[in-house]
């Protein structure tokens, strides 16, 4: 097993796409072990950058904080080289698929309890990362994780989501290589 402790740099530019009040993630440790990845991340959000307080975190911060935590498990994935699936990837084209080519095909997750969103933690992983061709198209990277929160008080919410990596093999990203 190996243990990457947070990255601060690489944090900082994985989170440069988003407003500074809505950079949630402050630390992340990735594991790989025997070709799996997963993350243990620490967040808070002193204050929601789309609504009131509600008291609790919420399914639109759950989601921003599901995002910064796999733009962060990637980009360590691409840099260390952890998943073979990226193994054609530089950091370079990570930033240039980051935003445009990372999509949610499908989010589900469920509210055990509620979250103190000033100070929580998370949980990532890839379950399953797959190269595929639907229909004979242009080929793309399939993956399917899973989330989990969790606050001091016992708070919980969990879920998994899978990943669209489009124009994953475009020409310059295998160029790169």
């Amino acid at each position: 097993m190996t243990v990457y402790v947070t990255d601060t740099e690489l944090l900082s530019q994985v989170l440069r796409p988003y407003k500074a009040n809505c950079c949630y993630l402050r630390s992340a440790e990735v594991t790989a072990e025997n070709g799996r990845v997963s993350a243990v991340c620490e967040f808070s959000i002193d204050e929601s950058c789309y609504i009131d307080d509600t008291g609790h975190l919420n399914a639109v911060e759950v989601n921003i904080s599901y995002n910064q935590m796999m733009y962060y498990v990637v980009a360590k994935s691409v840099k260390e080289g952890l998943l073979a699936e990226f193994s054609s990837w530089t950091l370079e084209d990570y930033w240039r698929h980051q935003l445009p080519d990372i999509l949610i095909a499908r989010f589900g997750g469920s509210f055990r309890r509620p979250i103190n969103a000033r100070a929580f933690s998370g949980e990532f992983e890839f379950l399953a990362v797959d190269r595929r061709s639907p229909g004979g198209g242009a080929p793309l990277i399939i993956a399917d994780t899973s989330y989990r929160y969790w606050d001091a008080a016992g708070g919980r919410c969990d879920g998994e989501v899978k990943l669209a990596f489009v124009n994953a093999f475009d020409e310059a990203a295998v160029g790169a290589s």
